[in-house]
């Protein structure tokens, strides 16, 4: 499969998520923007402090008529723990397989107390209702960076 790619259209894809949602892409299609956001782990200080930003400022993204997906490796069961405990109004998509973190290239070497192992980069995508990626987020640091992705979704043309 190959990787996305800046103002070109984004593959379609199918992922499961919590509240017993199947996800596709394409079903989004003409209706919203969508904004997907990879993060390394569940119940993680970065991670929560993360989801907490998109879950306090859903109200903006929604009257810009966009949608906010969460993914991580985590299995669903994890998800929907920490999804209830945060109170977070989007869904998080499983990717045990690893097939999203493929599509948008966010598998990195990283290193942990000096050992390596590949894991997550925390990284965030802006697709337009077109379906084409019109920004993205490497290496992402939390703070501030959910206003900087809702300022980027109203300067959408």
């Amino acid at each position: 499969m190959p990787t996305v790619e800046l103002n070109r259209p984004v593959p379609d894809f199918t992922a499961v998520a919590t509240r017993d949602k199947t996800i596709q892409l394409s079903e989004f299609k003409g209706q919203y923007n969508v904004v997907i956001y990879f993060y390394p782990k569940d119940n993680t200080p970065g991670c929560t402090t993360e989801g907490q930003d998109f879950r306090d400022r859903i109200d903006a993204f929604s009257a810009e008529d966009t949608l906010i997906f969460g993914v991580s490796r985590d299995g669903l069961k994890a998800h929907e723990n920490f999804r209830a405990k945060h109170d977070f109004p989007f869904d998080l998509i499983s990717d045990k397989d690893e097939a999203l973190c493929q599509l948008f290239d966010v598998i990195k070497l990283k290193k942990l107390y000096g050992k390596e192992y590949m894991g997550i980069d925390r990284s965030t995508f802006l697709i337009d209702k077109q379906g084409v990626l019109r920004k993205e987020w490497r290496s992402v640091k939390v703070n501030g960076h959910v206003d900087e992705v809702l300022e980027a979704v109203k300067n959408l043309t």
